[in-house]
């Protein structure tokens, strides 16, 4: 029994792992989108809060992730038949972001593990999900590639590998552009601290994108009351063809 107190003694006068952790904030947590909206930068920034020195082992990294609305989406490749591109196969992607982007203290490859980021999806590859594919597609990931690349041209998807800027292992930040096309829905912006390509501490905040004005007005009345707007829809094409006539009417005289 004595060797088992001197173990306990032991283990209670070891000093405790130093314990890090994420402070951080944002330029903004809401985003309006209005008629002339032409997008809008989003600033992330933070400290690590510690109760013991810095670590000497392992040298700290930062990433950071913003994160849009997710869905399913369906992506379809074409291909030329006689003359004519139609679309010729179909992959549903379950579950694919509107918009993400990635910010890192240097390449995801050096700081990151792949079982970190099987663990937290933090890569653009691994945030998209895509299962049961059709028999008859042997390809499936070729889907996913395509999704990306378009979102990519889109300014949806992007990835800064030295896009955060961290200052004696303590303060940090970066920015994102957020292009005009931006989805309605709650964004998520999450920071990681890794050390020897493992997330030691993590932290997430919520950014708010609605549309506001007649943007809002005519995207409550398409969801809720669709036979309206398509009547109203009509009534505008048939005022707007009826202007141009008259006006062109006019002009002849």
């Amino acid at each position: 029994m004595k060797w088992l107190a001197l173990v306990v003694g032991v283990l209670l006068a070891w000093p405790a792992a130093a314990q890090e952790e994420v402070i951080s904030g944002l330029s903004q947590d809401r985003i309006s989108i209005t008629a002339n909206f032409e997008g809008s930068d989003l600033l992330v920034y933070g400290a690590v809060k510690r109760e013991a020195p810095i670590p000497e082992t392992g040298v700290l990294q930062v990433i950071i992730t913003l994160e849009g609305p997710s869905g399913p989406i369906i992506v379809r490749r074409k291909s030329r038949e006689l003359g004519i591109w139609v679309n010729t196969a179909s992959v549903e992607v379950d579950n694919a972001p509107s918009f993400y982007a990635v910010a890192a203290t240097a390449p995801l490859e050096y700081i990151l593990s792949q079982t970190e980021d099987l663990r937290h999806k933090i890569s653009v590859v691994q945030k998209i999900r895509s299962v049961g594919a059709p028999q008859d597609i042997l390809d499936s990931l070729a889907f996913t590639d395509a999704l990306i690349r378009i979102r990519q041209t889109e300014g949806l998807y992007g990835a800064a590998e030295s896009g955060t800027y961290l200052k004696d292992q303590t303060l940090f930040n970066t920015s994102f552009d957020l292009p005009a096309n931006l989805v309605e829905g709650n964004y998520i912006a999450r920071i990681y601290l890794l050390r020897n390509r493992q997330v030691i501490a993590s932290n997430q905040s919520t950014i708010y994108v609605r549309k506001v004005g007649i943007e809002r007005w005519l995207y409550t009345l398409a969801q809720d009351q669709p036979a309206a707007y398509g009547a109203l829809a009509l009534f505008l094409a048939a005022l707007a063809g009826w202007a141009a006539s008259e006006a062109f009417r006019r002009l002849r005289r």
